[in-house]
C-alpha cells in the first residue's frame, strides 16, 4: 500500500498479487471506501480505478483552440469534462484519462473585507445566508381531489443576479444585500498548470489503458472517437484534438518485424532441406509440416483467449526452425528405407514405425519442460505463457503431422516413382560422406575404451562448466524495447509558481526550437514535444523522426534539463512493458521511519552516494528531499480569539476565503451542468503573506481587527509531497541505471557496498532501508525461473524414463543439457561482441528452460537407435551404438541446421521489436549448435557402457 497527500489532492495506491482478479478488487475496495462515514466539506468523494496512478498513458493528445479563436485554451477544462471525456471513457479498454493542465468554470463571489466590516458583518455570516438560501427542498405530495401536487420550496440560485440578491442582513431599516459586499461574475478557477505543444498552449489528454486490453483494438478505437469529436463536438466550439503519441507504429513495426522473421526463416529452413535431401519432392513433403503447424497454432491460441501479439509470435518464430525436426526425422528414414529398394507403400510404413516411438518421446519432453513456465505467477510469467503455449502448440501438432500427414504424403509423391540405383555421386554427396566418415572416425575413436570414453565426456562436460562460470552475465529484468518516445521527468524547487513553471515550459522549446525537424550536431530531429508543467508534476516529452533513434535524444534532453538553474531531473526511454512513469527499469530504493529529518538526511546521503558510485545513473527522489517548500503558518492566539468571540475554525475559514477562496456550494444553470460556487476576495487583494496578515476582519461582535492582533505569523518550510509505504513515512530514490550496467549489478553495489557504507555513518539508526519496483520483481523472477529450470529437467528425465522403461539411458540423455546452457552463454557472448549489447534479461533466462526441452531430441534419436539395433538387428554392443550413431547423424545435422536457420533472422534482422526476443534467440541458437557438435562423442562414450546392461 502506497499513499501520496500533496497541495489539492491525494491518492492510494493498493497493489495486489499477480492473478488476483481485478473486478473483485476493485469491488472489495470501493466497499471499503463507502463505509467512510464522510469527508471533509470542501474535498470530493474519492473516484477508485483499476489502471493505478502510476500507470502510463498510451495515447496523448493535445486540446488546442483553431485559429480565429481568441479564448484562452485553459478555460476549456469543463467543457471538456462535461462534453468530450465521457464520449472518449467510454471507448472499450480505456480505463481512465490524466488531463493536464486547464482551468474549471466557476461562479466567484468576490468579497470585499472592508464592506464586510462597515456593514458589520462576518464571513461566517455570508457562507450560512448562502448555503441557507442555495437549496431546494420538497415537501412531498398533497391530494386533492383526483391529483397529487408536488409542493417544492425553489431558492437554488439560476443566475449571478439570483447570487447577488440575496438578503445578507434585514432589521426594517436597513437591508443588506450580497451584492453591497461582493462582485458576482462567473469566471474560472486560478491557473495553476500549463501545457504546450510544439510551443503552442493547449490541454494534455492520456490515455490509460484497462488491465489486459488490447492496445491496437483500442487504440483504433480511439482514433475513431478523435475523429468524431473534432467533426462534430469540437468544430462548433472553435477546438480540434491533436492527436501526439500513440504506440502502434512501434507494436504494428513489431508484428511486421516478425512475420517477415517467420517467412524468412520458414524459406532458410526449406533451403537446407533441399541442400540436404536435394528432392524436391521430399522437400515438399517436409515443408508441409510449416504451414498446418502454424496456422493450428493461431487456432489454439484463439481458443485459449490469447491475442497474437510479438511475444506469441516470437514463440512461433522460434518454433518454426523445430517444426520439421520430426518430419525430418521421419522422412529421411522413409527414404532410407525406399533406397534399400523397397515399395513406396513398404518405405512409409517402415520408415515411419522405426521412429515413432523416438520421435514422440523428443516431442513430450519438448511440451513438458514448458508446463512450468506456464504457471509461473510472476509479472514476466505472462509473458512466458504467450511464448509456451505458442511454441507447444506448435511442436505438438509438427508431431501430429510428422506420423501422419508426411508418410502419406511421402507414399504418394514416392509412389510410381523408379528406383534410382546407379545415380552418380554429386559433389554435395561426396563431400557429406566424407564428413560423415570423419565424425564416424572420431566417434570410434572416442567409444575405443575406457579410458578415451571417461576422457571425452570429463573434457567436454569440464569445457561445458567452466564456460558457463566465466560467461554467465549479470541479470537484467524485462526487455526495454525501443519505443520512439523520451520522456523527461523534472524535479524543480520547491514551492515552484505557476508564472516560473510557464516561463520553464518556454525555455524548453527555445532551446529545442533549432532541433525541432531538422538534425543538428548529430541530435536526431524532433517531430514533436510537449511539456506538462503542474504542481508536483513536471515532464516534458520528444518524438524523434527516425523511430529508432530516440534514445540518441537522452543526452540532449539531459543536458537541457540542467541547464535550468535550481533544476535537476532524468530523461528517459519508456519501456515498452513499463508500468508506472519512469518505472520501466529502475530500482526503487525506500527509506522508511517515523522522523522525517532522519529520513531525508539519510537519503541525501544515499542519493549522494549513489551518484558517485553508479556513475551514469539518474536518480529521482519522491518526494523531494529538500524540505525548503516555503510555508507560511498562521498561528492563532486562543486569548485574543476568544474575547472577540472566535474560534481557530472561524480564523482558518475567513483565510481561506481570502486565499485561494473556498467551496460554499453549487451553482446549477438550467440544462448544464453544476459547476462551484466560491466565496473568495479580489486575486489582488493579498500579493503577499504579509498583505494578509494585515488583512481587517469583522468579529461577530461588530468590530473590525486585522488578523495580526488575532493570531502569529511564522514562515517556514515543508514538504510538497507525503508519501507513505505500508503506512510508514517514505522517501523512495527511483534509480534507473546507465544502459551499460544490469540491473543485477546496480542491486549488488547498492545493496554490498552503498547502503552498509551509509550505515556505517549512522545515518539509518530506526530506519528501514529496502528496495522495490524491478529490483523486486528481478529477484521473484529470476528464483522462480531457476527452479522452474530444474523442474523442467527433471520432468525431461522422468518422462524418458517412463517412455525407455530406465532410469540409467535418461541420464545419459541429460548430459547434452551442461553442453546446451554453456552453448547458450556463448551463444549471448557472442551477440553482444559482435551484433549488438544485449542483456540476460529474463526474456533471455527463458532459452535455457527451452533447451532442456529441445537438446535431448538428438541424444534420444541416438538411444532409441541403438537398442533398436541391439534387440532387432542382431548387432552387438558397440556396432549398435555406432551404426545408430552413423544412421542418425544426418537427421541430426539436417534437423539442427534447419532449426539454426529458421531461428537466425531473429538474431540478426534488426527492427521494431527485435530486442525483445534477440537475447532468448541467441541462446537457443548457440545451445543448439554446440549440443549438436558434441552430443555425437558425448552419448556414445556413454552409451556403449551402459547398453552392455540390455538382455536380447
Amino acid at each position: 500500500m502506497e499513499s501520496e497527500a500533496r497541495n489539492g489532492q491525494g491518492s492510494v495506491t493498493l497493489r495486489f498479487k499477480v492473478g488476483t482478479s481485478v473486478e473483485q478488487a476493485l469491488l472489495r475496495v470501493t466497499n471499503k471506501i463507502n463505509e467512510v462515514a464522510s469527508y471533509p466539506a470542501d474535498v470530493d468523494n474519492p473516484v477508485v480505478n483499476a489502471s493505478g496512478a502510476t500507470a502510463s498513458p498510451v495515447i496523448w493528445m493535445i486540446l488546442k483552440t483553431k485559429d480565429g479563436n481568441q479564448r484562452p485554451v485553459q478555460t476549456y477544462k469543463t467543457f471538456f469534462e462535461n462534453e468530450v471525456r465521457q464520449h472518449i471513457e467510454r471507448v472499450k479498454g480505456v480505463s481512465e484519462l490524466f488531463v493536464g493542465s486547464g482551468t474549471e468554470d466557476q461562479m466567484h463571489v468576490i468579497i470585499s473585507a472592508e464592506r464586510l466590516a462597515a456593514y458589520g458583518l462576518t464571513i461566517n455570516d455570508v457562507i450560512e445566508v448562502i448555503q441557507n438560501e442555495n437549496t431546494n427542498i420538497s415537501a412531498g405530495t398533497l391530494a386533492v381531489g383526483r391529483h397529487d401536487f408536488r409542493v417544492r420550496t425553489i431558492g437554488e440560485f439560476k443566475s449571478a443576479e439570483d447570487i447577488a440578491a440575496v438578503v445578507l442582513r434585514s432589521t426594517g431599516q436597513q437591508r443588506v444585500l450580497l451584492g453591497d459586499v461582493a462582485v458576482v461574475r462567473q469566471d474560472y478557477a486560478k491557473k495553476n498548470s500549463v501545457v504546450l505543444h510544439n510551443g503552442i498552449p493547449g490541454i494534455a489528454i492520456g490515455v490509460r489503458p484497462e488491465t489486459g486490453t488490447n492496445i491496437l483494438d483500442m487504440t483504433n478505437l480511439v482514433e475513431a472517437r478523435y475523429q468524431w469529436l473534432n467533426a462534430n463536438t469540437l468544430e462548433a466550439e472553435g477546438l480540434y484534438l491533436d492527436w501526439v503519441y500513440d504506440q502502434r507504429f512501434y507494436i504494428n513495426g513489431a508484428i511486421d518485424q516478425i512475420q517477415q522473421n517467420i517467412l524468412f526463416g520458414g524459406l532458410l529452413a526449406v533451403g537446407v532441406l533441399l541442400l540436404f535431401l536435394r528432392s524436391v519432392r521430399a522437400t515438399i513433403v517436409v515443408a508441409t509440416a510449416i504451414p498446418i503447424s502454424v496456422i493450428g497454432t493461431f487456432i489454439f491460441l484463439d481458443l485459449l483467449g490469447r491475442n497474437l501479439n510479438v511475444v506469441s509470435l516470437a514463440g512461433i518464430a522460434f518454433a518454426v526452425g523445430m517444426l520439421v525436426d520430426n518430419a525430418i526425422v521421419v522422412i529421411e528414414n522413409i527414404v532410407r528405407h525406399r533406397q534399400m529398394g523397397k515399395t513406396a507403400f513398404d518405405a512409409a510404413l517402415q520408415g515411419t514405425k522405426e521412429v515413432w516411438g523416438a520421435v514422440l518421446a523428443s516431442t513430450i519432453t519438448t511440451v513438458a519442460v514448458f508446463l512450468p513456465v506456464v504457471f509461473i505467477e510472476e509479472e514476466a510469467g505472462q509473458l512466458f505463457r504467450d511464448i509456451a503455449i505458442a511454441v507447444v502448440a506448435a511442436v505438438s501438432l509438427s508431431l501430429f503431422v510428422s506420423v501422419s500427414v508426411i508418410p502419406m504424403f511421402a507414399y504418394w509423391l514416392f509412389n510410381g516413382q523408379k528406383q534410382q540405383t546407379d545415380n552418380k555421386p554429386t559433389f554435395l554427396d561426396s563431400l557429406g560422406q566424407r564428413l560423415s566418415n570423419g565424425l564416424m572416425a572420431l566417434v570410434t575413436l572416442v567409444i575405443r575404451n575406457w579410458l578415451t570414453r571417461i576422457s571425452t565426456i570429463g573434457l567436454l562436460i569440464s569445457l561445458a562448466i567452466t564456460s558457463v562460470w566465466l560467461l554467465t552475465p549479470k541479470m537484467e529484468y524485462l526487455p526495454q524495447g525501443n519505443r520512439n518516445l523520451v520522456l523527461n521527468i523534472l524535479i524543480p524547487p520547491p514551492g515552484l509558481s505557476t508564472a516560473e513553471r510557464v516561463e520553464i515550459g518556454e525555455r524548453f522549446f527555445d532551446m529545442a526550437l533549432p532541433h525541432i525537424g531538422a538534425e543538428v550536431d548529430g541530435v536526431p530531429a524532433i517531430k514533436n514535444m510537449f511539456y506538462v508543467g503542474a504542481e508536483g508534476f513536471m515532464i516534458s516529452g520528444a518524438i524523434s523522426e527516425e523511430w529508432d533513434r530516440a534514445r540518441e535524444l537522452l543526452p540532449f534532453f539531459t543536458e537541457l534539463i540542467y541547464s535550468i538553474p535550481g533544476m535537476y531531473g532524468v530523461s528517459l526511454q519508456p519501456g515498452v512493458f513499463e508500468s508506472g512513469l519512469g518505472e520501466g527499469r529502475a530500482i526503487k530504493l525506500n527509506i522508511s521511519g517515523n522522523d522525517l529529518n532522519k529520513i531525508v538526511t539519510a537519503a541525501g546521503a544515499l542519493f549522494n552516494m549513489i551518484h558517485t558510485e553508479l556513475a551514469g545513473s539518474q536518480i529521482r527522489p519522491i518526494p523531494s528531499i529538500e524540505l525548503t517548500y516555503p510555508e507560511v503558518q498562521i498561528l492563532p492566539d486562543p486569548d485574543r480569539l476568544r474575547a472577540n468571540k472566535m474560534s481557530n475554525r472561524d480564523l482558518g475559514i475567513a483565510l481561506d476565503v481570502l486565499m485561494d477562496g473556498r467551496v460554499i456550494g453549487d451553482f446549477k444553470q438550467e440544462g448544464k451542468k453544476k459547476i462551484d460556487l466560491i466565496l473568495k476576495a479580489a486575486d489582488s487583494d493579498f500579493p503577499t503573506p504579509q498583505d494578509l496578515y494585515q488583512a481587517n476582519l469583522a468579529t461577530p461582535d461588530g468590530k473590525v481587527v486585522p488578523v495580526s492582533s488575532l493570531a502569529q505569523l511564522q514562515q517556514t518550510t515543508g514538504m510538497a509531497l507525503i508519501r507513505h509505504l505500508e503506512t510508514n513515512r517514505t522517501v523512495t530514490l527511483q534509480i534507473t541505471p546507465p544502459k551499460s550496467m544490469p540491473l543485477q549489478r546496480a542491486m549488488e553495489i547498492i545493496e554490498q557496498q552503498i547502503i552498509p557504507l551509509v550505515s556505517d555513518m549512522n545515518l539509518l539508526n530506526g530506519l528501514q532501508v529496502d528496495m522495490s519496483g524491478a529490483a523486486d520483481k528481478l529477484v521473484q523472477t529470476r528464483e522462480a525461473l531457476q527452479w522452474n529450470f530444474l523442474l523442467a529437467a527433471l520432468i525431461a528425465y522422468l518422462l524418458m524414463a517412463s517412455l525407455f522403461g530406465n532410469f540409467i539411458y535418461p541420464l545419459i540423455i541429460m548430459l547434452t543439457v551442461p553442453l546446451a546452457g554453456a552453448g547458450g552463454f556463448i551463444g549471448l557472448k557472442l551477440l553482444n561482441i559482435f551484433i549488438v549489447p544485449q542483456p540476460m534479461d529474463v526474456l533471455t533466462m527463458l532459452g535455457f528452460v527451452i533447451l532442456v526441452g529441445v537438446v535431448v531430441n538428438n541424444a534420444i534419436l541416438i538411444v532409441y537407435q541403438a537398442l533398436n539395433n541391439f534387440h532387432s538387428g542382431g548387432m552387438d554392443y558397440q556396432q549398435a551404438v555406432l551404426e545408430s550413431t552413423r544412421s542418425r547423424l544426418r537427421p541430426i545435422y539436417m534437423s539442427a541446421t534447419t532449426s539454426i536457420c529458421g531461428m537466425l533472422p531473429l538474431v540478426l534482422i534488426p527492427g521494431p521489436g527485435s530486442e525483445l526476443y534477440r537475447g532468448l534467440g541467441s541462446v537457443i541458437l548457440g545451445g543448439l549448435a554446440v549440443s549438436t557438435v558434441f552430443t555425437i562423442f558425448v552419448i556414445p562414450a556413454m552409451l556403449v557402457v551402459a547398453i552392455r546392461m540390455e538382455n536380447r
